[in-house]
């Protein structure tokens, strides 16, 4: 059974950043890809960025593009988010997810796995 739990969440500045982990379980994750995904208050969820985990590539939405970025370690089985430069339009509930294949990543609605989410809160 796929296990998704996120950590590293918190209150930062504007300006500021904090990084995300989610620690994957379960199976071998290589034809993987991994996303974050984020919800804000009465808003519906967003992509964010994904990574694939056997080729490395990653893909981000064009609201944190240059500022966020992904990355995995494969040893550790942890997918990463670091967030730099943080808006307190990023304030949202952030949320790994998980599915075996590459296609439509951008779309929640496919994925299989999540994780219980954790909170970001940027103040201005």
């Amino acid at each position: 059974q796929v296990q998704l739990v996120e950590s590293g969440g918190g209150l930062v500045q504007a300006g500021g950043s904090l990084r995300l982990s989610c620690a994957a379980s379960g199976r071998t994750f290589n034809n993987y890809v991994m996303s974050w995904f984020r919800q804000a208050p009465g808003k519906e969820r967003e992509f964010v960025s994904t990574i694939n985990w056997s080729s490395g590539n990653t893909y981000y939405a064009d609201s944190v593009k240059g500022r966020f970025t992904i990355s995995k370690d494969n040893a550790k089985n942890t997918v990463y988010l670091q967030m730099n430069s943080l808006k307190p339009d990023d304030t949202a509930v952030y949320y790994c997810a998980a599915r075996p294949q590459i296609r439509g990543f951008p779309n929640y609605g496919l994925y299989d796995h999540w994780g219980q989410g954790a909170q970001v809160t940027v103040s201005s």
